[in-house]
């Protein structure tokens, strides 16, 4: 067990506007099970790849631990071997009869160690690198969105094995899967950092409470700076007033006053005017005080929908349904009966490889949003009603690159009221002036979802929308779905987001 100790850390990119650091710094310990959470682009990643030594920086970290990272870079080349002859590459002095012990763990057996790599299902591929990075007991390990595309099964696997482990950091903004693996957290927040124990929930509801405690603070702080200016303000009048009868008077309704008067009102102008100005500073450090109380405050903002109403109820109808590839020896999914009517929020639900994507892309092909032909046979029904609007967001970001200007202007999205969304997504003005291949994957994800939220719709189809979105705007969309109750079809497996937003599940 060791420490490992970050002092006055300043890091930013070359060329960027913003520090992703500032003078951080803080303490953790190489024993814990330690949960990473902050929004998207606040910097998590960055801090893996600093442990890393892949960037210079200011201030120092002090480490005795050897540090290692997922998810391993595997090479075209290495895609087509398999694992077991290029494992040594991915991490120096890997033994096979460790990773063998691992993927016994991980519920999986040996072969996958001698399969071509790129024959692996995703859930296989990760859990076959997991057992790499956990084959050495001496290194602290850095786990980056291990669960990222993984169907829910595989995720529950993945949750108990590292449940199991520790002496490590998890970035994720799966709230199920951070309640089960950590015993500690490491929080960006807006303007600090902290380091407290427990898991997501504990620290949420000790958040909560902050927050509140915090709000009760800042309402007696206002009234405060509102008491303190008008007795200033009232001060300042008074000395005006007392100040204007220096010079003349009136002998018959005055006849007590002498010239002598005057030294005597000056002195008590003077007495008036300091009590005026410690007023003025005591305002000031109580403004500065509040301030301080709300640097941190998670306030979201409620985000707007605009879905549509259509003259049909049947917007979908799916009747025994059948899908094969072309090349395929079985089909994707046999025998699918459903409907999505007009208030449904149904959710796909499956294993990898079960269809999902695959009902998602023919349902837009046969509303003539999909130009591009599936080489698959069908048998059954599948129809839309006509004049059906749907609005969509892909899993896939890959595609999102050039300025948000240009983005809008391709899909004809008022350029204003988009980046408003964006900005009630906590993006930060600074992020607007990039283009969008230097987003974080968090960042471009919010992307796609304002321009869905941008765009009325009968129909919204989401393919994992909440993948890489952090945790404050996943409960804002929650917040949002549940206020606005739009008609969705959805792939989602956040399990808490299903079990909250669903009103059916389909099962493939």
């Amino acid at each position: 067990m060791s420490q490992i100790s970050v002092n006055n850390l300043t890091f930013s990119y070359e060329g960027s506007f913003d520090a992703v650091f500032e003078n951080a710094s803080f303490s953790i310990d190489t024993d814990w099970k330690l949960g990473f959470i902050g929004r998207n682009g606040k910097g998590k990643t960055t801090f893996l790849n600093l442990l890393l030594g892949k960037y210079t920086y200011q201030g120092s970290i002090a480490a005795s631990a050897a540090f290692d990272y997922f998810p391993y870079p595997v090479t075209e080349a290495q895609r087509e071997l398999p694992a077991s002859s290029f494992i040594g590459e991915l991490k120096g002095n890997c033994e096979e009869w460790r990773v063998i012990c691992e993927l016994s763990q991980l519920g999986e057996s040996a072969e996958l160690l001698y399969r071509p790599y790129r024959t692996l299902s995703f859930g296989e591929q990760t859990k076959l690198l997991l057992a790499v990075l956990f084959s050495d007991e001496n290194d602290f390990l850095l786990i980056d969105e291990p669960t990222n595309h993984l169907d829910f099964e595989a995720r529950e696997t993945v949750k108990n094995y590292l449940s199991s482990k520790k002496g490590f950091i998890l970035v994720s903004h799966d709230r199920d899967l951070l309640d089960a693996c950590v015993d500690h957290v490491l929080v960006l927040n807006r303007q600090t950092i902290e380091v407290q124990s427990g898991n997501f929930t504990s620290w949420w509801e000790n958040k909560q409470r902050k927050d509140q405690f915090d709000l009760a603070e800042n309402e007696k702080h206002l009234a405060e700076i509102q008491k303190l200016k008008k007795a200033a303000k009232r001060a300042s009048d008074w000395a005006d007033k007392n100040e204007s009868t220096k010079i003349g008077f009136d002998p018959v309704k005055e006849h007590d006053r002498g010239k002598g008067m005057r030294p005597y009102i000056g002195a008590k102008t003077k007495k008036m005017q300091s009590r005026v100005t410690q007023m003025s500073k005591r305002i000031d450090r109580e403004i500065v005080e509040k301030e301080g109380l709300l640097k941190d405050l998670e306030k979201p903002v409620d985000l707007k929908l605009t879905p549509l109403s259509h003259h049909k109820d049947t917007l979908v109808n799916i009747r025994d349904y059948s899908v094969q590839y072309e090349d395929a020896a079985h089909p994707v999914f046999t025998g699918l009966t459903c409907g999505i009517h007009q208030g449904d929020r149904i959710a796909l639900h499956g294993k990898n490889g079960c269809g999902k994507s695959t009902l998602i892309k023919l349902i837009l092909r046969k509303a003539g949003m999909e130009e591009a032909t599936l080489p698959v046979s069908e048998t059954g029904v599948c129809e839309t009603a006509s004049g059906l609007i749907i609005s969509y967001i892909n899993q896939d970001t890959s595609r999102l690159k050039g300025s948000l200007s240009d983005f809008c202007t391709k899909r004809r999205l008022d350029y204003t009221l988009f980046c408003s969304i964006l900005r009630q997504l906590d993006f930060e003005r600074v992020q607007f002036m990039k283009n969008m291949e230097d987003y974080s994957e968090g960042q471009k994800k919010k992307v796609l979802i304002a321009a869905s939220l941008l765009s009325p719709a009968h129909l919204y189809i989401w393919d994992e929308p909440l993948n890489y979105i952090d945790v404050f705007s996943r409960m804002q969309i929650e917040k949002l779905l549940l206020e606005y109750r739009p008609t969705l079809l959805f792939v989602e497996h956040d399990v808490r987001f299903q079990e909250k937003i669903a009103t059916k599940v389909v099962r493939l």
